[in-house]
């Protein structure tokens, strides 16, 4: 079965142009919003954070090294990471941006190109890739690394719009609430909880277009019969808990003058309820289950219901799984060696995408993956029980 938001994995060198220049669009959008903001775009040395400026120059960088920089880009994943490459545009980007060499604390201290400077460099990478990539083939091999590269600064648009929530910075909602439409089954079911029938899935299905390194590799999962939750768990199913258990709220909300309120970007505000509960970490959510006598599903029970049941909800937040993020079997690292292994064991899964997603972001076989304390992340989760 094709993996649903399939059709993003498969841009052609026109769409893959158009989207590049829109998701550069919104990466300009997020760092002049936080620049208004904070305009010296200071944040406190924390494990979940990056320096703003540093992480725009990194976006750059790792367009420029993938493609204007790589002399083999038309082998696709079979590209040698360590051959030789000519030099940067911009003098010593190598060793500021790298972010397999740059140890995360020492980006804190690293002396940066100013904003203006760093807007140029990524103007003149972005017209680069552009250039080569109208050249390039059509197949998905010559554009591997444009959809890579897509996919990277996607990523780091929705870091940025995570980091601007923890430090209060106020976004434009066009700039957080990213995709132009929903993923399939996003619209809300009248069932509560749906049956799966015990069935074999494949996980790591060959998959058409772009593919990362850790989804790829079919394997048969036996699963025995089962029902999940139609919709994430939303808050108000979420704060009973906490009221009954003196758990810990997520962060971002609280209970004022006798109403619940979340506070999004810097701005508090009634609470709804009725949406799914988010900033909430692997730790609480397994909490939660504890409490309430139910499980969190595993990476293969949450895609076999989300490629099987069209009216299941998916989509408004992340949702962990109780899956430890693994290799599948017979893994090969792309040349993106540090994307996937150095993280193995040590994360836990999570499925689906949240509202600052980019659309080309969403598919049901993506393996997002943290560490099971995170909670500055958009996630929450939804249950399982045995049929």
């Amino acid at each position: 079965m094709a993996p649903l938001g399939a059709a993003g994995r498969q841009l052609g060198p026109r769409a893959l142009a158009d989207v590049l220049q829109r998701t550069r669009q919104r990466t300009l959008g997020l760092i002049d919003a936080w620049a208004r903001a904070s305009p010296d775009l200071a944040v406190p040395c924390e494990p979940e954070l990056n320096r703003p400026l540093w992480e725009l120059g990194h976006i750059g960088w790792f367009q420029e090294w993938w493609i204007g920089r790589n002399e083999q880009r038309d082998r696709g994943a079979e590209c040698d990471p360590t051959h030789p490459r000519k030099p940067s545009r911009l003098p010593d980007a190598d060793s500021l941006y790298d972010s397999s060499a740059v140890p995360h604390a020492r980006r804190w201290e690293l002396h940066l190109p100013d904003l203006a400077r760093t807007r140029r460099y990524l103007d003149a990478v972005l017209a680069e890739s552009l250039a080569i990539l109208n050249e390039a083939g059509g197949d998905d091999r010559a554009l591997y690394f444009w959809r890579l590269v897509l996919y990277h600064e996607q990523m780091h648009n929705e870091a940025m719009a995570y980091m601007a929530q923890s430090q209060g910075i106020a976004l434009p909602g066009e700039l957080v609430r990213h995709r132009r439409t929903a993923p399939a089954g996003e619209a809300a079911p009248d069932a509560v909880s749906i049956g799966i029938p015990a069935q074999r899935w494949t996980l790591g299905s060959p998959l058409p277009g772009f593919a990362f390194d850790n989804e790829i590799g079919p394997h048969a999962v036996e699963l025995a019969a089962f029902h999940i939750d139609a919709r994430p768990v939303c808050w108000d199913r979420y704060l009973p808990f906490v009221q009954q258990t003196g758990h810990r709220l997520p962060p971002y909300v609280r209970q004022h003058s006798g109403q619940w309120q979340s506070c999004a970007y810097g701005r508090w505000e009634t609470l709804n309820l009725e949406t799914p509960a988010v900033h909430v970490s692997w730790t609480d959510a397994h909490a939660w289950c504890r409490w309430a006598g139910r499980q969190l599903p595993t990476e293969a029970q949450w895609e076999c219901a989300v490629h099987t049941q069209p009216a299941l909800h998916w989509g408004a937040v992340w949702e962990w799984t109780d899956s430890v993020f693994e290799p599948y079997p017979g893994f090969v690292a792309h040349p993106y060696r540090d994307y996937s292994a150095p993280w193995f064991g040590s994360r836990k899964v999570l499925r689906g995408a949240c509202l600052a997603s980019a659309q080309e972001m969403v598919n049901a076989r993506y393996r997002n993956f943290f560490p099971p304390e995170r909670r500055d992340i958009f996630a929450g989760f939804r249950t399982v029980s045995p049929a």
